[in-house]
């Protein structure tokens, strides 16, 4: 079975949200109120109405309210403007009571009936005191949000090694997990200061080609089996997946006399040697 769905984003770098169109003429810039369960949001058509199939979105769909009007979109600059007060004085109630928190960011619900912020901490902050003051002084529902280091660094922005802006703060909108093995895999250098990104967290960029590296060793020979040859024992050193290549040594625990031969070379000994 398919649905009618159209994608809907809430920020500029975030996720995307599939909503039922609810019969709207709707297309990729149109700025709209859709029921979420936070209560109606204002968000942006990022994509335009399509068909799915059923195991690619979550029931019941959610629908839009209705196109924002003018008013509608001043309301929700307006919430943003008023974030930044939101911001200063949050900051000097933290200072004040003494939290060790980072505040990060807020944001105001459409209707204004939540107020949001956003901190990271090193372990638990009590801060319920913190929400009682709060609470009286913006006489709103206050919700505090710990998130985590990536996170806050696609909050932040920046630059990365590469050059370019950070994948987290201009396109990525899931965080996958990154493990060392990407890097060993991929033959990275195991050091700390060039694997990690800005988030001071495994580099995401380590995942994008892991596909490509996989694929480029499933054919290739065991690291752990030797190859036996008129001038003794070769023990698998190091490789070079894209390339087709192996490096082989004559000592087991370290670099020696070593040989860089083709993978289908290598089968091809490990065979006669069988």
């Amino acid at each position: 079975m398919q649905y009618e769905v159209v994608g809907v984003q809430f920020k500029q770098v975030g996720k995307k949200y599939f909503f039922d169109p609810n019969g709207f003429d709707l297309k990729q810039g149109d700025h709209v109120l859709v029921e979420t369960i936070r209560g109606m949001e204002f968000g942006t058509v990022v994509i335009n109405p399509k068909m799915v199939d059923e195991e690619d979105v979550f029931l019941p769909l959610k629908p839009v309210m209705r196109i924002a009007t003018e008013e509608d979109v001043q309301k929700h600059y307006q919430n943003k403007a008023d974030e930044a007060h939101a911001i200063e004085t949050c900051e000097a109630l933290i200072i004040k009571n003494k939290l060790d928190m980072h505040l990060l960011g807020c944001e105001y619900t459409f209707d204004r009936t939540k107020l949001i912020f956003y901190f990271t901490a090193e372990g638990r902050v009590d801060f319920r005191q913190l929400i009682k003051v709060y609470a009286e002084t913006f006489r709103i529902r206050i919700e505090m949000k710990q998130i985590g280091a990536r996170q806050e660094a696609g909050r932040i922005g920046g630059t990365g090694p590469c050059g370019r802006e950070l994948c987290c703060s201009t396109w990525m909108t899931n965080f996958s997990s990154v493990g060392t093995g990407a890097a060993r895999l991929q033959n990275i250098s195991p050091n700390p200061q060039k694997l990690a990104g800005m988030c001071a967290k495994l580099k995401c960029c380590l995942n994008y080609e892991m596909p490509v590296y996989e694929d480029a060793t499933k054919d290739m020979p065991s690291r752990h089996t030797p190859i036996e040859t008129q001038d003794g024992t070769y023990y698998f050193f190091s490789s070079d997946p894209l390339a087709g290549k192996i490096t082989y040594s004559s000592d087991a625990h370290m670099p020696a006399n070593l040989q860089t031969i083709s993978v289908a070379r290598a089968k091809e000994m490990i065979a006669m040697n069988k």
